[in-house]
């Protein structure tokens, strides 16, 4: 058996992402390939020849996948599919654009947000929110699986010495390009990736209030600064800061939750991380149930306390 690792990916370096997602393909049994699709990717192909585990890297560059459109990175993975027994990509926004598509071509089922890897064959995944945990067996010749990263320990990005092989790119589908991209740079740790996280929620009233709290609070932590939904909808916070089940799913070292009442939908989102500390005037909150530390007092007062005292 072979596994098939979709690299996320620069085209100058390779996202934490992977490296969770390259571990769950090594609990799958046998080898471990990673396929780096872009343009003007020979860096980011290098870089992932030095993932810990990874026998091989195969490198497809043409200007057709440089946007890592869905549809012309779906041909790629299909064209390679029959070498491989399994292919795994991270549940991010992207693996989630590309691999029910690839499941879809190759006529085969994907199995979404694995956290265990019991067999080649048999997985766990979360249901309902993460209140249950379903197992899943395939009997598909091919496995197409989306990995929730908090599930599994990132291997070491360094220390492989994988082999890199060119492939002849996929032809363009036609089907769709790219008209243009808003990225918003910020020096603050990636949210997906950070060692610390602080979020606010509807506590917090306002975006003024928002920014006024917890802005110096992920300061002086170094931390990256998340939301609830409902404080994103409020307005409070951007969109791509929403912690959630409809949001990104976070697992740091620590989660400060402020503000947040932990609706079910935000636990889905972080009751994996490490240590948990809820500050909230409402004693019965439901955040409380999965806290580590709990705080139960007037977050105006008790933050910018906090923020004093670090």
């Amino acid at each position: 058996m072979t596994a098939l690792v979709i690299a996320e990916h620069d085209n100058q370096a390779v996202k934490a992402a992977t490296l969770p997602t390259v571990a769950a393909a090594a609990a799958c049994g046998g080898d471990v390939h990673v396929l780096v699709a872009g343009h003007g990717c020979a860096g980011a192909a290098q870089a992932a020849a030095r993932i810990a585990g990874v026998s091989k890297v195969v490198c497809a560059d043409a200007p057709a996948l440089a946007d890592a459109l869905a549809e012309n990175l779906a041909a790629q993975i299909v064209a390679l599919a029959p070498a491989y027994s399994h292919i795994l990509a991270p549940a991010t926004a992207s693996g989630k654009n590309v691999m029910p598509r690839v499941a879809a071509l190759l006529d085969v089922m994907q199995i979404s947000d694995v956290i265990h890897v019991l067999a080649p064959d048999t997985f766990d995944r979360p249901i309902y929110a993460g209140n249950a945990i379903a197992t899943v067996q395939s009997v598909d010749a091919v496995k197409v699986i989306t990995v929730r990263t908090t599930g599994f320990e990132p291997v070491a990005p360094d220390g492989g010495s994988a082999t890199v092989e060119q492939l002849a790119a996929a032809p363009d589908s036609g089907k769709s390009r790219l008209l243009g991209r808003e990225q918003t740079k910020s020096e603050r740790p990636e949210l997906g990736g950070a060692k610390i996280v602080v979020s606010g929620g509807r506590g917090l009233g306002s975006k003024e209030n928002f920014d006024a709290v917890m802005t110096p609070l992920a300061d002086k932590l170094g931390a990256a600064l998340g939301a609830s939904r409902a404080a994103v909808d409020a307005g409070y916070a951007p969109n791509d800061w929403q912690v959630g089940q409809t949001g990104k799913i976070v697992a740091p070292q620590l989660y400060v939750a402020v503000g947040i009442s932990g609706a079910i939908q935000h636990l889905a989102g972080m009751k994996d991380s490490k240590v948990i500390v809820a500050i909230n005037k409402d004693e019965e909150a439901p955040i409380f149930g999965v806290a580590d530390y709990g705080l139960v007092a007037d977050l105006f007062q008790a933050v910018p306390e906090l923020v004093q005292k670090l």
